[in-house]
């Protein structure tokens, strides 16, 4: 593990500067791209163009994710959504395969609910499921890309999963976020790991044996 005081250091005086800039200017440099996506999915998948969500943040706050959408919003006969997988069109696969549905999220990270490179955010429901090892990968921003998604992405399991983002809050530093997002590039060229292996997206996270939630069972 890596000096926690220099991760804290760079974490408070250099990575938030550093992302703020460079969302900033991502957003200048891609702004025909997202109007043009912002297009495309108005019209394959109709209003609206966003999709938000809650999601929990630093120190588990709570924020509104936003990125587009690649679900249409079908029914079954009782008003109940239809499984991702069939709400999930092939236009919303190959959106999801790009990565480009996350761009929305630049503006999350100007108004300083995530980074570049962090855990990603999940839902608020998983809370009471993590252990207390788990629940550390929210000591930091959560990122639009992570150490876990450039080692498996939805292909890993959730512990996995987990355990990863845990390591990267453990020796976060300038050279970690900068090898995450070149092998984040190197992933999405590659479209690694986009699915599960039984699902379209990732199955729900139903707790770890010793974690918060089986202990008040």
């Amino acid at each position: 593990m890596k000096d926690n005081n220099k991760s804290k250091f760079y974490e408070k005086y250099i990575k938030r500067k550093l992302d703020f800039i460079f969302a900033l200017l991502a957003l200048i440099l891609f702004s025909p791209v997202l109007i043009f996506i912002a297009f495309l999915v108005r019209f394959k998948l109709g209003s609206p163009v966003l999709f938000k969500q809650q999601r929990p943040g630093l120190n588990e706050e709570i924020f509104t994710l936003y990125k587009f959408r690649t679900m249409t919003a079908e029914c079954d006969e009782n008003g109940e959504l239809l499984s991702d997988e069939k709400r999930l069109t092939p236009f919303g696969k190959k959106l999801r395969a790009s990565s480009l549905d996350e761009l929305p999220e630049l503006i999350n990270i100007l108004k300083g609910d995530m980074a570049i490179i962090g855990p990603r955010p999940l839902l608020v429901k998983y809370l009471p499921l993590y252990n207390e090892r788990q629940k550390k990968r929210h000591l930091v921003r959560p990122g639009i890309t992570g150490y876990a998604q450039v080692n498996g992405r939805n292909s890993i399991d959730w512990e996995t999963r987990f355990e990863l983002d845990v390591q990267y809050v453990e020796n976060m530093s300038l050279g970690m976020d900068i090898g995450v997002f070149f092998k984040t590039i190197e992933v999405v060229m590659k479209r690694d790991g986009i699915n599960s292996e039984n699902n379209a997206t990732m199955e729900d996270f139903q707790g770890t044996p010793g974690s918060i939630g089986e202990e008040r069972e």
